[in-house]
């Protein structure tokens, strides 16, 4: 497809101590395709990323980045097959996601608390820092790696409740019961950065995603795929991408044509909150102009709460300029505006004169059954032929241990 973007690393092969020049081992591939790139600039700023391994003939990891429209739907925007779930390969990943999908400024990217992923997003030329860019962590993960310290269900929920909080009174609330419960909790809390994984310090950018559950959903699908070689599962998510393309614009399509003028992912939660602004009095601290509210859910969600709801019939005033751009029907439909194009047949490729490109034997998956010894034989491993068998029991010959009286 014209303005596929893939990038492909090989390592040479030796045979014996010279280097084969007409033979390359495959290393690592990075492909994104121009829709994917497209479609980034319409959903919400921030990215998850996450990895599965494949279990095919050969070891590897398969490296997704999955964005979210502002209709909830799910999209992954880039792919990468690497040797492993290492720094090398995350960076190897990211600076190439950064260069061609996500060069916007202040976006997100959360992800769990792998130190290959650390490395990789501190790396001082790659543009993952701030305030280019700034990472948040998985809360699940966080509170998975608390409870190896902690158990109890208790204390996770304490923490989790802690991290959900979206002002900082409710912050307090939560965290001077975990400090109730056992101090060492708010000590092991303390040496994580709390704009990492609390909601209130954030900034409003995780839109409300505690987890990277956008991208973990994502490993089902590709399951049917991941033991396929390299071609056949990157034609399969250009064919899945494609049928995504297709389903999701045309649903975009037909709601825009009803005259909508949000997707009704917002309108659901809108018509939720008005259901509870009628019960409020406009008695809290709040400010249309700044988009917050005492609440927090404002700043967090990007849309109106119940209390600004409220404030907006009291003023008389239209809550839809208060919505952030991306929960807009026209930005989903820009999402999926841009289509796949039929591939270019193979016979019109242009000539290619490099090296071939093999897989490294050395990568396969070990085979079924018993493994194979590796220890050097000698005399002392022949066995005796004419030596009678005895029983594993009683160690006695003439039967064995199933006949073992």
């Amino acid at each position: 497809m014209p303005g596929t973007v893939a990038v492909l690393r090989t390592s040479p092969v030796r045979v014996g101590r010279q280097l084969d020049e007409s033979q390359a081992y495959f290393h690592r591939l990075f492909w994104t395709f121009p829709p994917c790139i497209e479609a980034f600039r319409h959903c919400k700023p921030l990215v998850s990323i996450n990895g599965t391994h494949l279990y095919g003939k050969y070891r590897g990891t398969l490296l997704v980045a999955i964005a979210q429209d502002g209709n909830s739907n799910r999209l992954p925007v880039a792919f990468a097959l690497v040797e492993g779930d290492n720094a090398e390969s995350w960076s190897f990943f990211l600076s190439h996601l950064r260069q061609y999908v996500t060069p916007q400024p202040s976006l997100l990217v959360i992800s769990d608390m792998h130190n290959g992923i650390k490395a990789a997003l501190e790396a001082p030329d790659e543009g993952w820092l701030p305030p280019s860019a700034y990472r948040a962590f998985c809360i699940r993960h966080v509170a998975a790696n608390f409870t190896l310290t902690f158990k109890g269900k208790d204390a996770r929920r304490l923490l989790v409740n802690t991290a959900y909080a979206k002002t900082e009174v409710e912050f307090n609330y939560w965290f001077d019961i975990l400090r109730t419960e056992d101090p060492a909790m708010c000590e092991w809390a303390n040496r994580i950065v709390y704009s990492l994984w609390t909601q209130h310090c954030d900034e409003g950018r995780r839109f409300g995603h505690m987890t990277t559950n956008i991208s973990e959903c994502m490993n089902s699908i590709p399951k049917s795929v991941r033991n396929l070689p390299v071609c056949s599962l990157v034609k399969a998510t250009y064919g899945r991408l494609a049928e995504l393309f297709v389903l999701k614009g045309r649903e975009a399509e037909v709601q825009l044509g009803t005259g909508q003028e949000f997707s009704q992912y917002l309108v659901k939660c809108i018509e939720a909150n008005l259901k509870t602004a009628r019960c409020f009095t406009v008695t809290l601290l709040y400010s249309l102009a700044n988009q917050t509210c005492d609440c927090g859910s404002f700043q967090a969600l990007h849309f109106l709460c119940p209390h600004a709801l409220a404030c907006c019939a009291y003023s008389q005033v239209n809550w839809t300029a208060y919505v952030h751009r991306v929960y807009r029907l026209s930005s989903v439909f820009s999402v999926y505006r841009m289509g796949f194009t039929p591939p270019i047949l193979e016979g019109f490729w242009p000539p290619y004169d490099g090296p071939t490109v093999i897989l490294d034997p050395n990568k396969r998956h070990a085979r079924e059954g018993r493994p194979r010894s590796t220890r050097i034989q000698t005399n002392m491993d022949e066995a005796d032929p004419n030596r009678p068998k005895r029983c594993g029991l009683c160690r006695q010959p003439g039967h064995t241990r199933r006949s073992c009286p």
